[in-house]
């Protein structure tokens, strides 16, 4: 097929590659500019433009593409069977909803409707969830409403954070849309509705989300921190400043929520609901990730302090 493409990130990239490797021709990829990151504040390219170059494929980056006569114009010429779209991070306007004959798919890491929004991985985990998925669906002007073409489901391991389990998701996300493709144009595919019912959303995670909460129980919290690494993580305050928490476990011993139990190597924390977790990898403030280990020789914690006070 004839196809455009449009996406942003890593998760992307795989599907981008087994279209190209299935023989498909990507006529244009469609990703964001590029953006400052890093403590120089250097102009970066999106992970889906620097894999589309090394594929020789053309690549445009526009600020906006609503009234976009440029880009309309291009993707007109071009006329796609589809225009795939995964993790791009715009929302698809009217007229590029019309321009395929197959119309536009997206690639969502979650088993829709569950999970609709930017952030179906991390809070699949931070919820507790033991499987989740990928689907196919075909775009519609709602957020991730559009009529559901193929599924996979992916078991998610206690050990599973955002980081381990988004790869995962890519590589079988990116199979599932060649398949969704071969199916579409042999017409032995039938899209069916969402149920709007069970419907839940993955709102995009802000900076607030990593903070801890002592009074949820210990099992929660665990499922938050693996849920949100690498941001906005998980993190309290020690003496005032800021404490990352990157590995716990739970812990038999009742303590009260945010206090710190140490035997002067091992260091404990409560929990609601009478739980607690001890802390393997922790960050103070300005400081690398460390054992809990260093930390408490370093640090030198109390037994009866208390994270998360001023």
């Amino acid at each position: 097929m004839n196809l455009g493409f449009c996406g942003t990130p890593s998760f992307a990239v795989p599907a981008l590659e087994k279209l190209v490797e299935a023989g498909h021709t990507v006529a244009l990829v469609v990703t964001q500019p590029d953006r400052p990151r890093g403590r120089g504040m250097e102009l970066t390219p999106s992970p889906v433009k620097l894999r589309a170059l090394e594929l020789g494929l053309e690549v445009t980056q526009p600020d906006k593409i609503r009234n976009n006569d440029s880009l309309r114009n291009r993707l007109t010429v071009i006329h796609p069977d589809a225009i795939i779209v995964v993790g791009y991070g715009r929302i698809i306007p009217q007229w590029m909803l019309e321009l395929p004959r197959l119309g536009n798919i997206n690639l969502h890491a979650s088993l829709l409707p569950k999970y609709r929004g930017a952030a179906p991985i991390q809070w699949a985990i931070a919820n507790g969830e033991t499987t989740t998925g990928v689907t196919t669906m075909r775009i519609d002007e709602g957020l991730d409403t559009g009529d559901i073409l193929l599924q996979r489901k992916v078991g998610i391991s206690p050990e599973d954070t955002a980081e381990t389990l988004a790869p995962r998701l890519a590589g079988i996300g990116a199979d599932l849309i060649v398949e969704t493709l071969r199916h579409l144009d042999c017409g032995t595919l039938q899209p069916r509705p969402q149920d709007q019912a069970t419907a839940t959303l993955a709102p995009i995670l802000k900076k607030e989300d990593g903070r801890i909460d002592w009074r949820r129980p210990a099992p929660e919290i665990l499922n938050r921190l693996r849920g949100f690494q690498p941001w906005p993580g998980a993190f309290t305050s020690f003496h005032g400043k800021n404490f990352h928490i990157w590995s716990a476990a739970p812990v038999e011993r009742q303590l009260a929520p945010g206090e710190l139990a140490t035997d002067g190597n091992s260091l404990l924390v409560g929990c609601g609901s009478t739980t607690a977790l001890v802390l393997i990898e922790v960050q103070p403030e300005g400081k690398k990730r460390m054992p809990v280990r260093d930390f408490v020789h370093g640090y030198r914690p109390r037994s009866g302090e208390r994270l998360g006070e001023p």
